[in-house]
This record gives C-alpha cells, sequence and structure tokens, in this order.
C-alpha cells in the first residue's frame, strides 16, 4: 500500500506557489517524490519557496505567471510541458470586498469584490480548462482545488470570498462528473477545504498585530473549532498527496474538510 502514494515520474504544478498553504502542499508532494512546479504572481515568494522545498531534497522550479490571464497561463504551460497533478491554490481576500468598521454593505469596492472573484474562481477555472487538455490527451491526471470553509456557509464580513470559495466547490463537483462522463475516468477533480490558518492574507483579520492576541474574530474561530487552536499548513499535506495518488483513485467530486472539527460543530 505504501507504493500508492509515491508520486516519483509525476509532475504536480502548484498555483500560487509562493503562498503559505501553496507551499505547504507542494512540500508534500515533493516530499512523495513529485517534480514540483510553483506558479505565482511575487518571484521572492516563489524562490523562498523553491529553496525550502530544495532544502530538503524535494525537485522543484517555479515560473512567474498569472491565473486571472489565460494567455500569460498558456506561456507558462508551454515552459511546463507535460503536468500530472494541478493543484489551484491561488487565492486572495481584499478588505476593500469585506463588511466591517467603517465599511457598510454599500461601501462595498465592486473593483474589488470583481478581483476576488477573478482570482479564486476564474483563477481556478482558467488553470484547470487548459491543463485538462493535456489529461484528456493522456487519459489520466489529477485537479486538487483548494475550497474553504465559506465554501459550505457564508462567513460573516466577507461576501466576495465566501461566493467565490462556493463557485469553486460547485465547479469541483461538475468537472468531475463531466470529466469522467465525457472524456476519461481516469481524470480525477477533488478539493480539499482548509479551515483556519493563519496565511499572510488573513493574519491581520485575526491576530492583533503589536499584542499579538486574538482578535474578537479570532477568538470567535477558536471557540467554533474543536481541535481549539489555528491548523498548521503542513497538516493539509496529507490530503493533498492522499487525493494525488493512486489511494484515491476511485475518488472524484469530493472535499475533504482540514479544519480542526469546524464543520462538524454545530457551536452548542
Amino acid at each position: 500500500m505504501q507504493s500508492w502514494f509515491d508520486l516519483t515520474g509525476k509532475t504536480a504544478l502548484v498555483t500560487g506557489g509562493g503562498g503559505v498553504l501553496g507551499s505547504a502542499m507542494a512540500q508534500a508532494l515533493a516530499d512523495h517524490g513529485a517534480r514540483v512546479v510553483l506558479l505565482g504572481r511575487t518571484r521572492e515568494k516563489l524562490e523562498r519557496a523553491a529553496q525550502r522545498i530544495q532544502a530538503r531534497g524535494g525537485q522543484t522550479r517555479w515560473i512567474q505567471g498569472d491565473v486571472t490571464d489565460a494567455q500569460s497561463f498558456r506561456q507558462a504551460l508551454e515552459s511546463i510541458g507535460d503536468v500530472h497533478i494541478l493543484v489551484n491554490a491561488a487565492g486572495t481576500i481584499l478588505p476593500e470586498a469585506m463588511t466591517g468598521p467603517g465599511r457598510s454593505l454599500f461601501e462595498l469596492s465592486l473593483e474589488a469584490m470583481r478581483e476576488v472573484m477573478d482570482v479564486n474562481w476564474m483563477g481556478t477555472v482558467i488553470p484547470s480548462l487548459l491543463v485538462a487538455r493535456q489529461f484528456v490527451a493522456r487519459g489520466g491526471g489529477v485537479i486538487i482545488n483548494v475550497a474553504s470553509m465559506s465554501s459550505f456557509r457564508p462567513v460573516t464580513r466577507n461576501v466576495a470570498y465566501s461566493a467565490s470559495k462556493a463557485a469553486l466547490l460547485n465547479f469541483t463537483q461538475w468537472l468531475a462528473v463531466h470529466m469522467a462522463q465525457h472524456y476519461s475516468p481516469g481524470i480525477r477533480v477533488n478539493a480539499i477545504a482548509p479551515g483556519f490558518f493563519l496565511t499572510e492574507i488573513n493574519r491581520s483579520l485575526l491576530v492583533e498585530p503589536e499584542s499579538g492576541q486574538l482578535t474578537a474574530r479570532g477568538q470567535a474561530i477558536i471557540a467554533h473549532t474543536p481541535m481549539g487552536r489555528f491548523g498548521e499548513p503542513e497538516e493539509l499535506g496529507g490530503a493533498t498527496v492522499f487525493l494525488a495518488s493512486d489511494a484515491a483513485r476511485f475518488i472524484t467530486g469530493i472535499v475533504i474538510p482540514v479544519d480542526g472539527g469546524h464543520l462538524a460543530f454545530s457551536g452548542v
């Protein structure tokens, strides 16, 4: 059974590969033998993530690209070559697309809301459709999308992010069925739904920058997470490797919460 989790000979493309969660998922794939390509907009983040993976003996390289721009992504894909595993980890949260102190519902930035939808929704659709052309020609491949707790229920204040992640989960299920029925049952599409992890895009919402204490929002999250803590990025690795590997060869169209029990907890 151990051989089921061996990804040697596979190339994994991880979008958002310079981010906290994307790089952790990439690390897990590299630890299990995959050649990992990190794709993102920011060179410095990509370089740091690649160096960490290489320091642990992993095979990796990085390439700059924009998941919201089909031509940019197509050019990046041409330089990468064959891809066997696609992890769509690119995502964003923008304060201007959230309600909260000093910003009512009627003061939301429509431009920011469009950008969140573009990155989180179309930034998954575009890579999926372009890489899937390879999968169809080969008769197999794996897509792993990064959903969210807000894919199931909207998170207060975060209207654009919640809507984008709900759309992403629906797309995961739709594409899984479509690929299996119309192209090949060897093309699998699944998702991982992280609970609450501290990342560069949400830290200021959950932790006071000066004191390091939890904000009221951070306290509410911990109170509704039965394990009583935020997730550690590397804790996404097990689900990532599982879905990418032959251990999940009869699994498609599902979402795995990695959330410390948050989704199961009713609050009482």
